[in-house]
């Protein structure tokens, strides 16, 4: 296999890109299965954490899918092509009333059909928030990827693309000055009790509880972006 070890700068970082170049290259077609997280580890030299972050990274990037229970398989060459950006007099506050209704469902969805090892896999992002921000590091990635997990664990492909064609909204600008503003560990942590608190309806298969939780979540999302802007505005 065409792999090569890798210094420690950025470790999981130089995985990912190795990967993805072979991705790029055709070394691993579109649909297969990338070996698992051991013998990557051993081909490369690193340990399993360290390729477990690098195939996370991947995932968010749209190179790979993570199948719950079955392994990690390429979705394609590249990754999609970005979706066409929110119009010009759109903006953050109708993007997160879009997830309010969306995501709202696919929480109640994901409380009925969410499999033990997909309830893991959301669990595992929820901690790997709490991780990023006690290193002082938003925590988008594993925000985003627990959003994506909730929709896949909905049973339901196409609301599950519909979720990340607006998460892939968010790296706008406009969004992402907004969440500039919101980026401190004190809200953070609000934020992450929030997301267990869906988690925590969705696994004890309460579906008018987890939308609840999901709609709530949006809600102060929204408050806490405007009051961020508010105040930073007065400074």
């Amino acid at each position: 296999m065409p792999l090569q070890a890798v210094d420690n700068r950025r470790l999981y970082r130089q995985i990912a890109d190795q990967i993805a170049t072979l991705i790029e290259k055709g070394e691993y077609g579109s649909g297969s299965r990338l070996p698992p997280e051991r013998d990557l580890a051993k081909l490369l030299g690193v340990s399993r954490p360290s390729v477990r972050e690098a195939l996370i990274a991947l995932e968010v990037q749209g190179y790979v899918e993570v199948r719950v229970g079955s392994g990690v398989y390429v979705l394609g060459p590249r990754p999609s092509a970005r979706s066409e950006p929110l119009p010009s007099d759109s903006g953050p506050f109708e993007l997160i009333r879009a997830r309010w209704m969306i995501e709202g469902e696919c929480a109640a969805l994901a409380a009925r059909s969410a499999t033990k090892a997909q309830i893991r896999s959301m669990e595992e992002a929820l901690d790997q928030m709490e991780v990023d921000r006690d290193k002082g590091t938003m925590p988008l990635v594993h925000d985003r990827l627990f959003h994506l997990r909730l929709a896949e664990a909905s049973g339901n492909s196409a609301l599950a693309l519909v979720v990340k064609v607006l998460w892939d909204q968010r790296q706008g600008p406009l969004f992402t000055r907004l969440e500039h503003h919101f980026d401190t560990p004190g809200l953070w942590t609000v934020a992450i009790q929030e997301h267990r608190d869906i988690l925590a309806a969705i696994a004890r298969r309460d579906g008018a509880a987890a939308r609840a939780a999901m709609r709530r979540h949006m809600d102060r999302a929204a408050k806490r972006f405007s009051t961020s802007w508010e105040m930073k505005k007065r400074r």
